[in-house]
């Protein structure tokens, strides 16, 4: 039986001051700016318990990533051997798929400014998570 390709929804565009993927940091710990997610209107809903303070983890579509890389030097280092991207963070992937953990710093109707985003200006957003704490601490609401 053939399968229905998954469809994505973009929710929304970071504006970022980087703007060039060469300079952005591999990790957002490793020196990303703050920067701002901008969600189409109709998702404000969606931010309803979203709260500054809160650590998320942005996931974006790497839309400047080469999706027919397969093995990468990790890191872009030639001295290292040539490693399965499915072991690395590499943006050049056969699903383009960031995933970003940052903390969210301000919200202004549908605009969260967050911390640490590596991703570039224009990087399309496809989804927001919380991220869990420990088991003890995490709502007992089967569905989150």
């Amino acid at each position: 039986m053939a399968e229905s390709p998954p469809v994505l929804r973009v929710l929304g565009y970071v504006s970022s001051p980087l703007t060039d993927r060469s300079d952005a940091p591999r990790q957002g710990d490793e020196g990303g700016p703050d920067a701002v997610v901008r969600l189409e209107p109709d998702l404000a809903p969606a931010l309803a318990d979203v709260a500054v303070g809160d650590e998320v983890l942005l996931i974006t579509w790497l839309d400047r990533g080469d999706r027919s890389v397969l093995r990468v030097h990790p890191r872009n280092d030639t001295s290292l051997p040539l490693t399965g991207v499915f072991s690395t963070r590499s943006p050049d992937r056969p699903n383009p798929l960031g995933l970003h953990q940052v903390r969210v710093l301000a919200i202004d109707g549908t605009e969260l400014r967050v911390s640490d985003l590596e991703a570039v200006d224009g990087t399309p957003v496809v989804d927001i998570k919380p991220v869990l704490g420990p088991i003890g601490s995490r709502c007992h609401n089967p569905s989150t």
